[in-house]
């Protein structure tokens, strides 16, 4: 990537649509407009309808162009942005009319945000977010990446900076001026960096709730051969994923398929009837359901109400880890009464309350107490260990110098998360899962 050319995409999704929008950012901007229009650059933020020729001259479209002139831009580069109408000819004589000036070129993936954020726009995790508000999928998704890029998480990680700042500036007045009357300087330097120590200690014990909100939430069905697990998934899911079919073991492999369930995001596995295998093809299905089932996040066991027998073969680890028991067949005659939740997947009597039970499951498994942000990447995981790890190790030396070195590093790890230090190094692996046009 070179940082001085002038760049364009098309930022709105590509395909047949209405409006198509075209941004360009960089110091050509400018000349863009005049390019294209033949007409000098609009005041600042105000749409203006103009016609767009090619440069042989011929006319492309007509639409409106928006100026923004940096740094208060999206990019903090001088911006320009070309709406057009969506069809695809005019997308691509668009673009080949910006190609064809000198110092414009495609942009690469993410080389907006990347951009904004080497212009100080906003930091790493606020970009992220932007990563996460074009991918959401669901209500919780959305919320938690909106936060994220109104900048909850990266306040709190600066707040965290700040108090380690504070304390290694303290180390280094105790060092540098030992024989000095400095009083109590070091041991305030240390509980700041203690208070920090504990702080994100509870902010990684959060049993990973961002990231499940960010990835979905995995949710296997158990039970006996017959009991409808596979209705059950395709009645949740709305369409046929998986073989239904009233001879026992149809279902030979985990099948997956991800839903929007009351506002989560999902994955929901069907697996093979769990009983004592006929063959050693099943008794694989078996083995990898109860796999499945042992690594889920929720369980759930759904059991055949109309037989006596249907629940006695069942491994006793996974009745308990089951958050969720649904008896079905509700629609047949029962021996007994049952414990759970009644559901006839032949009459759809009660998938609604089974609908609602996985949410309110995933809703206590996903909400924390409290407002604080919460993890929603394994970089931030892994850079929030590092910096813990260099506050415990300071905190239990008694060398002031070996302190002040572990308060560096752990102002370094958690630096990588914001992007204040080593900024070049994150960049590509950040960015490169973006869409063309972010």
């Amino acid at each position: 990537m070179k940082p001085h050319d002038t760049i364009f995409a098309l930022a709105s999704a590509p395909g047949r649509a209405g409006v198509a929008v075209i941004r360009v950012s960089g110091p050509g901007a400018g000349e863009c407009i005049k390019y294209l229009t033949g007409k000098d650059i609009p005041p600042p933020r105000q749409a203006v309808l103009r016609r767009f020729q090619s440069p042989d001259g011929r006319q492309i479209d007509e639409g409106l162009v928006l100026w923004f002139g940096g740094p208060a831009s999206l990019t903090g580069e001088d911006v320009a942005e070309f709406q057009v109408h969506g069809g695809r000819s005019i997308v691509d004589a668009m673009a080949a009319a910006l190609g064809a000036l000198p110092g414009c070129r495609p942009a690469e993936r993410g080389e907006f945000t990347r951009r904004a954020v080497l212009n100080g726009r906003f930091d790493l995790t606020q970009a992220e977010a932007i990563a996460d508000l074009v991918a959401a999928e669901t209500e919780a998704q959305r919320r938690q990446a909106l936060r994220q890029y109104d900048g909850a998480l990266s306040a709190l990680y600066e707040n965290w900076r700040e108090e380690l700042v504070a304390a290694l500036a303290w180390a280094e007045a105790a060092i540098d001026f030992s024989d000095e009357e400095l009083g109590d300087v070091l041991s305030g330097a240390r509980s700041g960096a203690h208070s920090v120590s504990r702080a994100v200690h509870a902010h990684l014990n959060d049993a990973r709730r961002g990231e499940l909100v960010r990835e979905g939430l995995f949710l296997t069905v158990i039970g006996p051969p017959n009991a409808g697990k596979s209705s059950l998934v395709n009645a949740l899911a709305g369409r046929d994923v998986a073989i239904v079919s009233e001879s026992a073991g149809t279902t030979r492999d985990v099948i997956e398929v991800r839903l929007d369930l009351g506002g989560y995001a999902v994955i929901l596995a069907d697996t093979a009837g769990l009983r004592t295998a006929r063959g050693a093809v099943e008794a694989e299905g078996v083995r990898r359901a109860l796999a499945r089932a042992e690594s889920a996040d929720l369980v759930l066991l759904l059991l055949d109400g109309s037989d006596a027998n249907s629940s006695m073969n069942m491994p006793d680890n996974m009745v308990n880890k089951s958050l969720i028991t649904v008896w079905n067949k509700a629609d047949l005659p029962w021996p007994v009464e049952r414990d759970g939740l009644r559901l006839s997947l032949k009459t759809g009597e009660g998938l609604e309350a089974v609908v609602a039970a996985i949410a309110s499951s995933a809703k206590d498994r996903l909400e924390g107490a409290g407002d604080a942000p919460l993890l929603t990447r394994a970089r931030h995981r892994h850079a929030l260990g590092e910096a813990l790890e260099a506050l415990e190790r300071g905190n239990g030396t008694q060398e002031p110098e070996l302190f002040a070195e572990d308060l560096r590093l752990a102002l370094r790890a958690l630096g990588r998360i914001t992007g204040r230090v080593d900024v070049e190094e994150l960049l590509d692996a950040i960015f490169r899962d973006f869409c063309i046009g972010k």
